[in-house]
């Protein structure tokens, strides 16, 4: 976060920035009112695009968002060791809890790679990556982190039961779960959908053979590692890696292309990876399909009609 440089909400409306700052306390992180303003301006910019600031409704958004909420993450993105212990101390134990509720034994494994998540374990241009630049404040924290929980854990039954439907009362537990926080819709949903896909059908193309290949026997014809492995020759610790490293750069290719040909900023990139990779906006085996077919030796597994797994694309999406 960039809290030394000037927010162009605090310029426009510094009288809201200081009564949402004041209202947040943000102060008890230490969290100043320009780095606050660019907080606000994210969410902004988040919720109605380019036309962010000259849209009527920006005061009335603003002023209903959860902004104690949204200072505290603010805070931790920020870097405020005060802030990092407090949601921890407050929000970890009950998260594992709800965790073990739902997952049993290995709930609190569950819970724990989430904090992992937002403490952000990877590195982007020397930039922490955290779950927490996901927070928009619209829902409550709290909300906010059983969502990601329970959306975790649908991710994890599905990875391991691949070919097998998750039963009514697992998926209908989650879709209530999601609803709790839904937002409101979105001036530009279709239009960053598109872009996505746009950029994805162009990062395809720029991938080598190898690596088009080991998508499109994984994503498209779903092959398992071990079955990659044996085609290739490899073991499949190896498969995995390269694997990883061919959604590394699928994912760097679709960010390019975001930036470079729709001109987006960074708020966005992140917004339309968020829309694209849900499975009913996209399905990217699709974009493998017509290529490299399966060899005559290899039976491959019945294709379901959801094509990747949200474990899956969660895995391409955070590569």
């Amino acid at each position: 976060m960039r809290s030394s440089e000037a927010a162009a909400l605090s310029g426009r409306h510094p009288r809201l920035v200081a009564r949402l700052h004041r209202r947040s306390c943000a102060q008890t992180w230490g969290l100043d009112e320009r780095a606050f303003a660019h907080t606000l301006e994210r969410v902004a910019r988040h919720r109605f695009g380019d036309g962010w600031e000259t849209t009527p409704e920006l005061g009335t958004y603003l002023e209903s968002l959860h902004l104690e909420d949204l200072a505290l993450v603010s805070a931790c993105l920020d870097g405020h060791d005060a802030a990092w212990e407090h949601l921890v101390s407050v929000y970890r134990r009950d998260l594992r809890q709800a965790a073990r509720a739902i997952a049993g034994e290995s709930g609190e494994e569950l819970a724990d790679g989430i904090f992992a998540e937002l403490y952000g374990l990877d590195e982007q241009d020397g930039e922490r990556r955290s779950l927490l630049r996901y927070f928009h404040g619209r829902s409550k924290l709290s909300t906010w982190l059983r969502t990601v929980l329970a959306q975790r854990h649908v991710d994890r039954l599905r990875a391991e039961r691949r070919l097998e439907p998750l039963d009514e009362t697992t998926l209908e537990a989650h879709a209530e779960v999601g609803e709790a926080s839904s937002d409101p819709p979105e001036p530009h949903r279709d239009r960053y959908v598109a872009a996505f896909r746009s950029a994805l059908a162009a990062a395809v193309s720029t991938l080598d053979a190898a690596q088009r290949q080991r998508l499109a026997w994984y994503y498209a014809h779903r092959l398992t590692l071990a079955e990659i492995g044996r085609l290739l020759g490899e073991h499949e610790a190896t498969v995995s890696r390269k694997l990883d490293r061919a959604r590394r750069d699928l994912r760097s290719s679709v960010e390019r292309a975001l930036h470079e040909r729709h001109r987006f900023s960074d708020a966005e990139v992140a917004r339309c990876l968020e829309l694209g990779l849900v499975p009913a906006e996209a399905d990217i085996g699709r974009f493998f399909a017509a290529v490299e077919p399966v060899p005559a030796t290899v039976d491959s597994p019945p294709r379901t009609a959801h094509g990747p797994t949200p474990a899956e694309r969660a895995s391409s999406s955070q590569g």
